[in-house]
């Protein structure tokens, strides 16, 4: 992963383990997953780089709900509805602009 991807895993991973009260097993967890959605998000924009805005913003929200399947295994309903208000509110995913 490059330096400046990693830095951008790390800092959603800090807030959401923060606003979340994560275990460090969920840290682990939510690391993994962040840093597969943020691959995927890589590789979209790689094989795509002329996608119009909405249909970057459609993909990220295709991205944004793999990721929520994932986490859900993993998070307590408390965190889930959390993890679920923050996402809502969210104006850039894992470094991507997105519509909210």
């Amino acid at each position: 992963m490059k330096p400046e991807v990693a830095k951008i895993v790390e800092s959603e991973l800090k807030q959401f383990a923060s606003d979340l009260n994560l275990s460090e097993s969920q840290k682990t967890q939510l690391k993994t997953a962040l840093e597969g959605a943020r691959q995927k998000i890589d590789e979209v924009l790689e094989k795509h780089p002329d996608l119009s805005k909405p249909e970057a913003s459609s993909k990220l929200s295709e991205l944004r709900g793999s990721l929520r399947e994932r986490v859900v295994k993993f998070l307590t309903p408390e965190q889930l509805t959390k993890w679920d208000a923050k996402m809502a509110k969210a104006k850039t995913f894992l470094g991507q602009n997105i519509k909210s």
